[in-house]
C-alpha cells in the first residue's frame, strides 16, 4: 500500500482548520493509496494548535502535528514537515479552504502514470470553476509567473498556486532556503534546474478576500521578486556533493556523447547499464535498442530515470546493487551487453561485482567497463564521489579475466582532463566541479576528440571490453 503525504501549514486558521481537515480525511484517493497528514502549526496565537491536536488524537495513525514556537512562514513549515514525510508523493495543502481536497486524484494522476515528477494545479485554465476576485492581484501573479518562467525557461501559467504535488524523494533531496511565500518561486526554479518533468492540471479555486482573511499582500510580491532573482543566479539544487557532481556532468552533453560514441561499436541490441544515475549516458545509447535496462541503487535516480525516459517503450529501470547477487538473479543471461561506467571503483568487492556482471550476459555477450586510471591522481574529488580506488591496466585486466571474461581490448580514454583532475582534486582539494571550467571544456570537445590520442600521458579513465565465451 503506497502513501500520500499531505503537508498542511497553519497560521491562525481556527475558523477553517477543522473543516479543512474533515475534507482532507474524506478526500477520495487513487486506488491503493493511503494518507499521512502532517499539520505544522506555524506559531499560531489563536486556537489552531488545539484543533490540530484534537484531530491528531482522534486519528493518531494518520495525523501528526509539528509546532513552531513563533511564526516563521510557509517555507519554514514545509521544511519542518518534510523529514517526517513517508509517502511516495507529497501534496502541499493550505488550510484556508481556497483549494478543494477532492481534486487530489487530478493532481496525482500524471505522477502515478509515471509522466511527471511534480504537478502544479493551475487556477487559470479555461473551463474550471474559480471565484472572481482582484484584478491587480491577478496581474501581479501573472507578472511574477512570467519572471519565474523567464529565468527558469518554463511556460507555467500559475507559479503561485498553492496546490503543488511532488515525488517526495525529489522534494526531500532539494535544499529549501525560503521561510515564507518565497517557497513557490524557489522550488519552481530549482525543479527547472534539476530538469525534472513538471505538469500542470486545472483546479477549481475559491479565493478569499482580504476581509475574509487572505494573508498574501504587496510586501510578499516584492519579496517574491527578490527570491526569483536570488535563485535565478544561484544554483543550489542538491543537499549532497555526489548527486550535485552528477548534475553538473549532465550539462556536459558533448562529453557524454563522446563517451557514448567511444563505446557504441561494442554494444549490442539488449543492454543493461549499471549505475545509470540520472541518465546522462542512457539517453545517448538507448535509441534503436531492442531492450535497455537502466539500474541504480539510488531510488531517486530510478524515479528520475523512469520519468525522463518514460516515452521509450524499450526502457526499464530496476534497482540493482553490484555486490548483491540476488539483484542479478532475475537478469541472468538476459542481455548481450553490460555497460558499467564509473561504477566499479565505488565497491569494495569489485571481484564479486564483476562476477555478477558476467552472470547477466548471454554467451558471447560483452561487458564494457570504464574505471578511473591511476592512484597517483587520487584526490578530494575521488573521495567525494566515493571512489575506493583508481585502477591501472594490469589490475583491471587481471580482475576481468579472473571473473571469466576474455579481454577483447583495453585502452586509455580522456587524456585531456587528467592534469585538471590532479590539480583540482589533489592540489586544490576541491569537492565539486566548476561549471565554468566544465562548460569551456565541453564546448571544445570537438577538438579534444582529435587531440586526445596524442597527449603523452595516461587517460583519466581506462575502458576495458570483455567477452563472455560462447557456449
Amino acid at each position: 500500500m503506497a502513501t500520500l503525504t499531505i503537508i498542511v501549514p497553519v497560521f491562525n486558521e481556527e475558523e477553517f482548520l477543522g473543516a479543512l481537515l474533515d475534507r482532507v480525511l474524506a478526500a477520495p484517493l487513487p486506488k491503493d493509496l493511503e494518507r499521512q497528514i502532517i499539520v505544522v502549526d506555524d506559531g499560531s496565537t489563536d486556537g489552531s494548535h488545539e484543533i490540530a491536536a484534537h484531530y491528531a488524537a482522534a486519528h493518531p495513525s494518520i495525523i501528526q502535528v509539528e509546532t513552531h514556537l513563533k511564526n516563521r512562514g510557509k517555507g519554514a513549515a514545509i521544511r519542518t514537515a518534510l523529514p517526517q514525510a513517508k509517502g511516495e508523493f507529497t501534496i502541499i495543502q493550505d488550510s484556508d479552504l481556497e483549494y478543494d481536497p477532492r481534486e487530489y486524484a487530478r493532481l496525482l494522476s500524471p505522477m502515478i502514470e509515471g509522466k511527471a515528477d511534480a504537478v502544479y494545479g493551475t487556477r487559470f485554465a479555461v473551463g474550471t470553476e474559480r471565484r472572481v476576485l482582484y484584478f491587480w492581484h491577478a496581474l501581479a501573479n501573472h507578472l511574477l509567473t512570467t519572471a519565474v518562467n523567464l529565468f527558469a525557461d518554463l511556460n507555467l501559467t500559475d507559479v503561485w498556486t498553492c496546490y503543488k504535488a511532488f515525488r517526495t524523494s525529489l522534494l526531500q533531496s532539494i535544499p529549501l532556503r525560503s521561510d515564507g511565500f518565497g517557497f513557490e518561486p524557489e522550488i519552481t526554479i530549482k525543479l527547472s534546474q534539476r530538469q525534472v518533468h513538471i505538469y500542470e492540471t486545472p483546479i477549481s479555486y475559491h479565493g478569499r478576500t482580504y476581509d475574509e482573511g487572505k494573508k498574501i499582500g504587496k510586501g510578499d510580491a516584492f519579496s517574491a521578486l527578490g527570491t526569483v532573482l536570488r535563485f535565478a543566479v544561484q544554483r543550489d539544487v542538491y543537499k549532497e556533493s555526489g548527486p550535485e557532481i552528477l548534475d553538473t556532468l549532465s550539462s556536459a552533453r558533448r562529453f557524454n556523447a563522446w563517451m557514448a560514441d567511444t563505446i557504441r561499436p561494442f554494444t549490442g541490441r539488449r543492454i543493461l547499464e549499471i549505475g545509470a544515475g540520472i541518465g546522462n549516458l542512457s539517453r545517448c545509447l538507448i535509441p534503436r535498442r531492442e531492450l535497455y535496462i537502466a539500474s541504480d541503487i539510488d531510488h531517486e535516480h530510478l524515479a528520475r530515470l523512469r520519468t525522463r525516459l518514460a516515452h521509450r517503450p524499450n526502457f526499464r529501470a530496476v534497482p540493482c546493487d553490484l555486490v548483491k547477487p540476488e539483484d542479478f538473479t532475475p537478469l541472468r543471461e538476459s542481455v548481450d551487453t553490460v555497460v558499467c561506467l564509473n561504477v566499479l571503483e565505488h565497491v569494495e568487492d569489485d571481484a564479486l561485482a564483476l562476477r555478477n556482471i558476467y552472470s547477466t550476459l548471454s554467451p558471447g555477450g560483452r561487458a564494457i567497463i570504464l574505471v578511473p586510471e591511476g592512484m597517483s591522481v587520487y584526490g578530494e574529488l575521488d573521495r567525494v564521489l566515493g571512489h575506493c580506488r583508481r585502477y591501472d591496466d594490469a589490475e583491471l585486466r587481471r580482475k576481468m579475466q579472473s571473473a571469466g571474461f576474455s579481454l577483447e581490448t583495453l585502452f586509455q580514454f580522456n587524456r585531456v582532463t587528467r592534469p585538471g583532475w590532479w590539480w583540482n582534486g589533489r592540489i586544490l582539494k576541491r569537492r565539486r566541479f566548476s561549471r565554468i571550467q566544465l562548460g569551456i571544456f565541453d564546448s571544445l570537445v570537438w577538438l579534444w576528440r582529435i587531440l586526445d590520442p596524442f597527449f603523452p600521458w595516461k587517460g583519466t579513465s581506462i575502458i576495458a571490453v570483455g567477452r563472455k565465451p560462447a557456449a
